[in-house]
């Protein structure tokens, strides 16, 4: 049986492609069922229809606030059966509604090593700090802005002629690949939470 995934995005999604990529290509034994986005130009909603995947999108101002805006999305989510909520540039914190409906289902990759950086424009940040590495992050999504517990982080040097686009590019190349690397362990049933960490299990069921 291969892990029902939903992608909510807010963008171009290229994270959402390399997910259906590698879903595609048997690289995870996942597939992806709905694509969900609160953005009526976003790209991902095209990447999704040229996949032959629903795209919806879902508008927050059409409702009276953010609980009732959850609800409709978690609607859409359990109308297809999601099983796994995988956040890809999706430009809105999530809430109660949908992480109780989700518990410890649903996840998020973030431009920067966390807990450096959080939020908006992480690459941004970084230069501006001085770091000599950067990188991203996948993680479980709580109810805080990219303070959940850390699945995989992959690190990328910062040069000093970075410009935050160049730093981001690369940062992106780092992305694609471990955001699908996640989402098998997670469908392999290899992820446990254990308070803040993360413990990934080896195929015999051993951290």
């Amino acid at each position: 049986m291969l892990l029902r995934v939903g992608v909510l995005a807010s963008g171009r999604g290229s994270n959402l492609q390399a997910i259906m990529d590698a879903c595609r290509e048997g690289r995870i034994p996942a597939q992806v069922v709905v694509v969900i986005s609160d953005q009526e130009n976003a790209f991902a909603l095209q990447r999704a229809r040229d996949a032959g995947i629903p795209a919806l999108q879902i508008k927050p101002e059409s409702f009276a606030g953010k609980q009732e805006y959850e609800q409709a999305v978690v609607s859409a989510l359990k109308k297809y059966q999601v099983e796994l909520v995988c956040l890809a540039g999706y430009m809105r914190l999530v809430g109660k509604t949908m992480l109780d409906a989700f518990p410890n289902r649903v996840i998020n990759i973030h431009p920067a090593l966390l807990p450096a950086f959080p939020g908006l424009h992480g690459q941004r940040q970084a230069l501006e700090y001085g770091v000599r590495f950067s990188g991203c992050t996948v993680h479980f999504v709580d109810e805080g802005c990219d303070t959940g517990p850390i699945i995989l982080q992959a690190v990328v040097p910062v040069f000093d002629t970075d410009t935050e686009e160049t730093l981001a590019e690369r940062i992106l190349e780092q992305e694609h690949r471990i955001y699908p690397e996640a989402i098998r362990l997670f469908a392999e049933g290899r992820l446990r939470i254990e308070g803040r960490r993360v413990l990934i299990e080896d195929c015999q069921g051993e951290a």
